[in-house]
């Protein structure tokens, strides 16, 4: 990955779960953090980069459910640090506008 593919934007701590399907079948995961172009999914061990995934997930006050597409990114595999990076692909501009908003909500709060 170049630094040109790396995120730029706030990445906020958050505490959600996230439905996340694919070709391997339907897993239940839990968020660690947030940004306008991804997601970091805890405490599951990864999938190979560059596996497609269907997500859902709530945002924190917020009644309705995002649907987006998402592309493994990063994994660790390590005990400690367990878990996969995606970055949010073909994303609609009112998903990505959700996202945004409160993303930049939070990250006053969370000095990110």
């Amino acid at each position: 990955m170049t630094d040109s593919d790396r995120r730029t934007g706030a990445r906020i701590p958050v505490k959600m779960w996230v439905e996340e399907s694919s070709a391997g079948g339907l897993y239940f995961q839990r968020a660690a953090n947030l940004s306008e172009g991804g997601i970091f999914l805890e405490r599951t061990i990864p999938h190979p980069i560059g596996t497609m995934v269907s997500l859902q997930f709530t945002l924190p006050d917020e009644a309705e459910p995002l649907r987006v597409r998402a592309e493994i990114v990063n994994a660790a595999a390590a005990e400690a640090e367990l878990g996969m990076g995606l970055r949010f692909v073909e994303l609609a501009e009112p998903e990505a506008e959700r996202i945004r908003r409160f993303v930049a909500r939070h990250a006053g709060q969370n000095g990110g």
